[in-house]
């Protein structure tokens, strides 16, 4: 472990608590924008936050002591992931220990929490958000872990911060299996994160909610730190994606300058990434909780054509 190492482990992390919130306004200024309506301001998460935090919290009749504790677990659980992945450069110290797969498990112990959670209670709602979040994520990770594969095999590690190291620092190479993994992976963003088409995180319908089903009984910093979680988990996912498909400008090894130079290509990369997320929930509907297996059915299969691809056609590259 080396003292740049750690530095840049640090600063990943703080820099995810700064910016998981602000990509969330971001998405939300863009997809108003989109729909021709009045944005909110783009501070607004910090604004909400704030709020929650200096909230008392009112806790329902019955609950548990995993009720309490499980808003902190899921919140550690994302700062965690958040820290795994490479955002600004290749030398973290969590590298050699925690890979893609790692962080498969930390996104499914995040889930398991908030499900139980929501069933803690007894209450219908969380009941159902709990059961419907279990079954999202019983078709998102397959999919997900190919799409991991797919990349590993171009690196031959399933290690992140190989992946990254070896499709931006060598001679450009296109690879048609990372086109399929990559609708692949944007297809289990969606599901994972909330989104439409698989959900509406501005929405307390209760036919059709899923995340917000199950934190309906929270409030005060327990809610805080729920709704800064999910903030930690679309910035994680962003992140992943960057590193996995565009990892160009993320710093290799032991390079402060290329660290500094780091932090203003990936608050680009994340610009661009939250307006193109308001772009497709904007152009699209959501769909009936019953059709969320035909879209993760093909999220599968896209990847596992890619795999297909990199194993047949690919192997001499």
């Amino acid at each position: 472990m080396t003292v740049a190492g750690l530095f840049g482990q640090l600063l990943a992390i703080v820099l995810a608590l700064v910016l998981a919130p602000l990509l969330t306004g971001w998405v939300n200024q863009c997809r108003a924008w989109m729909q021709n309506r009045s944005a909110p301001p783009l501070l607004q998460s910090y604004y909400m936050l704030h709020k929650l935090f200096l909230k008392d919290v009112v806790l329902a009749h019955g609950t548990s002591s995993f009720f309490r504790t499980a808003p902190y677990v899921i919140f550690g659980c994302m700062l965690l992931a958040c820290a795994i992945v490479p955002t600004l450069s290749t030398d973290l110290p969590l590298a050699p220990s925690a890979d893609t797969i790692a962080l498969v498990g930390v996104f499914g112990l995040a889930r398991i929490f908030i499900s139980l959670a929501a069933m803690d209670i007894g209450t219908s709602f969380g009941t159902l958000g709990g059961r419907r979040e279990m079954l999202i994520g019983f078709l998102a990770e397959p999919a997900l872990l190919m799409v991991i594969f797919t990349t590993a095999l171009i690196s031959q590690s399933t290690s992140v911060a190989t992946i990254v190291e070896t499709l931006a620092h060598r001679d450009f190479v296109i690879y048609p299996s990372l086109a399929f993994a990559g609708v692949a992976f944007t297809f289990v963003s969606f599901a994972e994160n909330a989104r439409v088409p698989v959900d509406n995180p501005a929405t307390h319908l209760e036919l059709t909610m899923i995340h917000e089903a199950m934190i309906l009984e929270y409030s005060g910093r327990h809610l805080a730190l729920i709704e800064l979680a999910a903030s930690l988990k679309l910035y994680a996912y962003s992140c992943l994606g960057l590193a996995l498909f565009f990892p160009w400008g993320i710093a290799a090894g032991e390079n402060p300058l290329g660290l500094l130079a780091a932090i203003p290509m990936l608050v680009f990369k994340l610009a661009v990434g939250g307006a193109f997320l308001a772009g497709i929930e904007t152009i699209n509907a959501k769909m009936r909780i019953f059709r969320a297996p035909e879209f993760l059915g093909t999220a599968f299969l896209l990847a596992v054509l890619g795999l297909l691809v990199r194993l047949l056609l690919e192997t001499r590259v």
